[in-house]
């Protein structure tokens, strides 16, 4: 029998760290296109980016909105790297004009890209947490969906 090969659907989006990011959020991280960060905003580990979920490609899109979608979500600045795992889900509207935030729940609002995820900001790599207070360091997110299934939904 042959062996089915999972397509990969993959959207680049570039962000800045910030001098407040704490990454202490227990169940979200969050990626945001706004430039000011208090220190309350626990869950963002980059900011500036230039996108968020309403930008991405429509393709992007439907393959997230499938309920068998593994969305891998990694994190790279200065050569350190992080990767975490979610998932997808029909009722995923990706259409905030900010926001990208991933969670480890099954909640689902207009800001959310991904649930059901392995990590939360508290989670990260603490020397990647220390490149990501610098509002110079450059943050290269890469979003990448693998599904084996039709593309759904």
């Amino acid at each position: 029998m042959p062996r089915r090969t999972d397509r990969r659907i993959s959207e680049t989006v570039t962000a800045y760290g910030h001098q407040n990011i704490l990454a202490t959020h227990r169940t979200t991280f969050e990626i945001t296109r706004r430039s000011k960060l208090t220190r309350r905003g626990d869950c963002i580990v980059a900011v500036r980016a230039d996108k968020a979920l309403v930008d991405l490609n429509s393709n992007f899109k439907k393959a997230a909105r499938n309920e068998r979608a593994k969305i891998l979500i990694t994190i790279e600045a200065n050569g350190l790297r992080e990767t975490i795992q979610a998932y997808g889900n029909p009722k995923l509207t990706l259409t905030n004009k900010t926001d990208m935030v991933i969670r480890k729940s099954n909640f689902i609002c207009d800001r959310t890209l991904a649930i059901r995820a392995n990590k939360a900001a508290k989670d990260f790599s603490r020397k990647l947490i220390q490149k990501l207070q610098n509002p110079n360091q450059k943050v290269l997110i890469i979003l990448t969906i693998e599904h084996g299934g039709p593309a759904g939904n």
